[in-house]
């Protein structure tokens, strides 16, 4: 198993582009979890507020199951959600946002692959089926957004995580794992054949 790269937010970009596909990794401090809607509001209409907030940090594809103790949330649940929903969005999220690494399951299309490349930052990925390992990784609900406007798993969530365990598929040289995974795939099905 290869060497694991500790990352902390704010993630800097000489860091970043010193990662590669295949890369294991664990990720410290600010994390924000969004979904479709968010990524739809913060894409249309871009918010100077979230601008700020979310500079150099990382943006995971999640909407989690959490309960409310002492007037403060707990993450019950952490599962990554389907990041090819929020393609569309992606690019204009990374520019405008400023965010280095997004994070999700399953990879993204060429437009974001190519913008990870423009703006410096990666897709790292969240293992499915991890979803109650992962919530143990979040130390602290630091913030709840548009949580009446959208409800809890649609909200967008400001979070502290300690050692986040993720895999680099997708680097900011314009190289993807889940390409690369694909040609060998096929490879292998035409010597079936």
């Amino acid at each position: 198993m290869s060497e694991v790269i500790k990352l902390r937010t704010p993630l800097k970009e000489k860091e970043i582009k010193e990662l590669n596909i295949g890369d294991f990794v664990e990720l410290s401090g600010t994390l924000f979890f969004a979904r479709d809607r968010i990524h739809k509001l913060l894409a249309e209409k871009v918010n100077p507020k979230f601008q700020e907030k979310r500079k150099c940090k990382a943006v995971y594809h999640c909407g989690p199951i959490a309960k409310k103790e002492n007037k403060k949330y707990k993450i019950i649940s952490a599962g990554p959600t389907t990041s090819k929903r929020m393609e569309e969005f992606q690019e204009k999220i990374l520019k405008e946002y400023k965010v280095k690494a997004v994070i999700g399951k399953g990879g993204m299309g060429k437009n974001t692959l190519k913008a990870l490349e423009k703006c410096g930052a990666v897709y790292l990925l969240a293992v499915g089926g991890t979803s109650a390992l992962l919530a143990e990784k979040v130390v602290e609900v630091k913030n709840v957004f548009f949580e009446k406007e959208f409800g809890l798993p649609e909200a967008l969530w400001e979070v502290e995580v300690k050692d986040f365990p993720l895999i680099v598929s997708m680097d900011s040289k314009g190289k993807s794992l889940h390409e690369k995974v694909l040609e060998q795939s096929l490879k292998k099905l035409r010597g079936i054949e």
